[in-house]
């Protein structure tokens, strides 16, 4: 496992390639973001994009959302996947969100956790991009980043990694790594043919340095 040292380095040299990692879900407000993100699960921000270019054009408020038939909103967004149950979960967190906080997105992380459809990431992207509210999202590229930087151990779940994360990373920070990770976890560290050979980080690396020994790059 890394020590504190060897993980601010780490930190130090995801900033310097990413500098500029940032939500890559196009909205326009906490509304738009937290329907762009329940729409993201397995599926690419880039197409999540494609489909809300459309949708935010069609849908502005909550009401919007439920003026249509659950059909039709299934139609919108049928190119995704699990477009019948994500539509079905749009609607009914349109519903709470309407009867419970008067059309008000909360900006606590245990609140959104209520609405249909919002896990605990969900909600972790909603309060740090939407509000401002520290806090590490730990999506696939996030866990796959951490374990294989030994930040994290290989058999923690996706709780214990991001509670491994908020212990080891100053709070102000917390953020802006989600940010950071998700972008070396996207565009360099991937989960296939990670670029290892160019990677700053590989002398920390042990995964890194095992590709590297079996020519797996």
């Amino acid at each position: 496992m890394l020590n504190l040292q060897q993980i601010r380095y780490c930190l130090d040299e995801m900033g310097k390639l990413f500098p500029n990692a940032h939500c890559e879900l196009n909205h326009s407000n906490p509304f738009e973001l937290i329907i762009a993100v329940s729409l993201s699960a397995q599926c690419t921000d880039a197409f999540v994009n494609k489909i809300t270019k459309k949708l935010f054009e069609k849908y502005k408020t909550p009401e919007d959302y439920l003026s249509v038939s659950i059909e039709e909103l299934q139609n919108d967004i049928r190119s995704i996947g699990l477009y019948r149950n994500k539509a079905k979960n749009i609607q009914k967190l349109c519903r709470m969100l309407i009867d419970e906080y008067d059309g008000v997105l909360p900006n606590d992380r245990d609140e959104l956790t209520k609405f249909p459809g919002v896990g605990r990431k969900t909600a972790n992207v909603v309060v740090s991009v939407a509000f401002g509210v520290p806090a590490i999202a730990v999506d696939t590229h996030v866990e796959r980043v951490s374990k294989r930087l030994a930040i994290c151990k290989w058999k923690d779940n996706v709780l214990e990694v991001e509670k491994t994360l908020m212990r080891k990373i100053p709070k102000e920070e917390w953020s802006i790594t989600h940010h950071r990770m998700i972008f070396f976890g996207r565009y360099h560290c991937k989960a296939q043919n990670p670029q290892c050979e160019i990677c700053p980080l590989l002398d920390l690396c042990r995964e890194g340095k095992k590709r590297m020994k079996k020519g797996l790059n």
